[in-house]
């Protein structure tokens, strides 16, 4: 992977990490998970102008991904309702990668190196050892952990979709601007609907109101979505999907580091391992 590349999807695993937290910070996960990607969409609109569509050979990319976003956001609402950021998140992102790159063979005709191999497996571990500070209070959480792996599933398949989708809109001359701009504006409507469906009319007064406060936010939560996806794809033009899935999970050290800074949380033997493992997970994608 070339050392740009790299750079610009730890950048997004960055952008990544913080439109997390801000969700898990929130009183109403569901709801904020809804804001942040409505919004996001009302801020992508404007964007098709410059970009314009996608070739019509990604739609049938695109169409499948969104109903996959659902089940995405709906198991990431479940895994936050259930259980602690700090051990939800890491399991859902640290076990993305290993599925992307198991199947990516068979789906996507790529075969890793072996560096690249080493790479995905060090991420895979690190982000585990970095996010799971203590793996036996995690793991009883049951419903927690099966929200979190359904996500992992979930974040493998649209990782599938989109990748070969991108590939497809740049191989008929669009770009990957074109693609992920029209999936965020499609991607704004089916899931805050839901939400607002599924909540009561007595509740839609306290819906309302708490999205007049958490508008700003949730506006700099979905533009980091944005950010952080837009690299994603393009950078799976340019590099094999896998590698990119697992450098984008080193977002699970970019939320540890925002909890000791923030919220003082102690870093510990066990996440300092983990981070000099991810790290050498991250040299050994550059090098293959």
């Amino acid at each position: 992977m070339e050392t740009f590349v790299v750079v610009a999807v730890l950048v997004g695993a960055l952008l990544h990490a913080g439109w997390n937290a801000l969700v898990k910070a929130g009183g109403d996960k569901e709801l904020d998970v809804a804001l942040v990607h409505g919004l996001g969409a009302v801020v992508c609109l404007p964007l098709l102008a410059y970009t314009g569509l996608p070739p019509r050979e990604s739609w049938p990319f695109l169409a499948t991904s969104l109903c996959i976003h659902v089940a995405y956001y709906v198991t990431l609402t479940g895994a936050y309702q259930h259980g602690d950021l700090g051990a939800t998140y890491p399991i859902m992102r640290g076990s993305a990668p290993m599925l992307v790159a198991l199947g990516s063979s068979t789906l996507l005709g790529e075969s890793l190196s072996g560096p690249a191999w080493l790479g995905v497996c060090a991420i895979t571990l690190g982000v585990m050892l970095v996010g799971l500070a203590r793996p036996a209070q995690a793991l009883h959480h049951r419903r927690a952990v099966g929200f979190a792996l359904a996500n992992a599933c979930v974040i493998a398949g649209y990782t599938f979709v989109d990748g070969s989708g991108v590939r497809a809109a740049t191989a008929a001359g669009g770009t990957a601007a074109a693609y992920v701009v029209l999936l965020f504006v499609l991607d704004g409507v089916p899931y805050p609907a839901l939400v607002a469906w599924r909540r009561r009319a007595g509740d839609r007064a306290a819906m309302w109101a708490y999205a007049r406060q958490r508008w700003l936010l949730a506006t700099l939560g979905g533009l980091a979505s944005l950010g952080s996806y837009w690299i994603a794809l393009w950078a799976m033009t340019r590099a094999p999907v896998a590698a990119v899935s697992a450098l984008r999970e080193t977002s699970v050290l970019f939320a540890t580091v925002l909890s000791v800074l923030v919220l003082k949380e102690r870093f510990g033997l066990q996440r300092a391992a983990g981070a000099v493992v991810i790290v050498g997970g991250v040299v050994a994608l550059r090098l293959s």
